[in-house]
């Protein structure tokens, strides 16, 4: 039973029973983690196109052996072209070669422009990373049905972690864990999809476009992999820092005059942040540091709305105190 409901308040255990409890979880957390992980093991090729996907199309890295013949076929047909037209032109210029060379010029052209017609040309497909050695594929595909796993079990572990702890907190803290405990991996989800759909794209562009002409640009798997990995973490992270201020403003620590007049030491903390994160460049910096200032500011006001209701709720508690006193 009580690996299907959190203990309660009231309950009385032994630190035999807790600890019992505390094996029976790290099971159900363990056993969760590994079923997600076989699972996304087995499904590691949409994972790996959905890590992918921040990387411009290449047509010559995705293509394949027959994409690579059609594309050669047609640009030697286009130069055959080219040379028949440059042909023509040096007849304009001498008639005297008409009769011998306009047949051979002509027939030249035709059959370029025949050749370049049925020879289709394929789009590139999305760039794939390189990979050295023998078994770095993998452990690279490890690593990523690693990180899906842990994203996708992430809800479960916590409810393990909330319903484990829940006997040593009172009914009110209750109110504000239950709610917590609900709130965190949505913001960890929307950190994650934040990053993926407006960090990673232009970063990548920027990394990878930066001076292309004085270098030969090769993408790394494991190393873009965990580019990815620990930039999705740590934005997903950082968009739990209105918990966060708000535990810390519960337990007396902070108000939210406290984070408006420290705005300016913040913002030096949240570029510092910024700066630890993967990706140096200033354009990947400013996509990290924005959300993490409106994260800040939403922190006042969601601070604000507390203070306000707790300051609503002590004075009606106030009206009604002389009330219960004269009864």
């Amino acid at each position: 039973m009580t690996v299907l409901r959190p203990i309660s308040h009231e309950d009385r255990l032994s630190v035999i029973d807790h600890l019992d409890e505390l094996r029976t979880r790290l099971i159900i957390s363990v056993a969760a983690l590994l079923v997600v992980f076989l699972f996304c093991f087995w499904q590691n090729g949409p994972l790996i196109d959905v890590l992918n996907h921040a990387l411009p199309p290449s047509a010559k890295t995705g293509l394949g052996d027959q994409a690579h013949q059609d594309a050669s076929e047609h640009g030697a047909f286009l130069d055959v072209r080219a040379a028949a037209e440059d042909l023509k032109v040096y007849i304009a210029r001498d008639p005297a070669q008409r009769s011998g060379l306009a047949p051979v010029a002509n027939q030249l052209l035709a059959g370029a422009n025949k050749g370049i017609k049925s020879t289709p040309v394929q789009a590139g497909d999305q760039e794939k990373p390189i990979v050295f050695g023998v078994s770095e594929s993998f452990t690279t595909t490890l690593l990523v049905a690693g990180y899906f796993a842990l994203m996708i079990t992430l809800p479960l572990l916590l409810y393990q972690l909330y319903a484990f702890v829940i006997p040593a907190l009172s009914k009110d803290e209750r109110r504000i864990a239950v709610p917590s405990m609900i709130a965190a991996p949505l913001l960890f989800v929307v950190g994650i999809a934040f990053t993926y759909f407006a960090i990673l794209p232009p970063a990548v562009h920027f990394l990878q476009g930066y001076n292309s002409t004085k270098f030969q640009v090769v993408v790394q798997a494991s190393s873009y992999y965990k580019f990815e990995v620990l930039l999705m973490l740590g934005i997903g992270l950082a968009f739990e820092v209105p918990l966060l201020l708000l535990a810390l403003q519960k337990v007396g620590m902070i108000t939210a005059s406290t984070l408006t007049l420290n705005w300016r030491y913040a913002t030096v903390l949240i570029a510092v942040i910024a700066a630890a994160l993967p990706g140096v460049d200033p354009v990947t910096m400013m996509m990290e540091t924005l959300p993490l200032v409106l994260l800040y500011v939403a922190s006042i006001v969601l601070l604000k709305f507390v203070e306000h209701r707790n300051a609503r709720r002590l004075a009606a508690e106030a009206r009604r105190a002389p009330t219960v006193s004269g009864d």
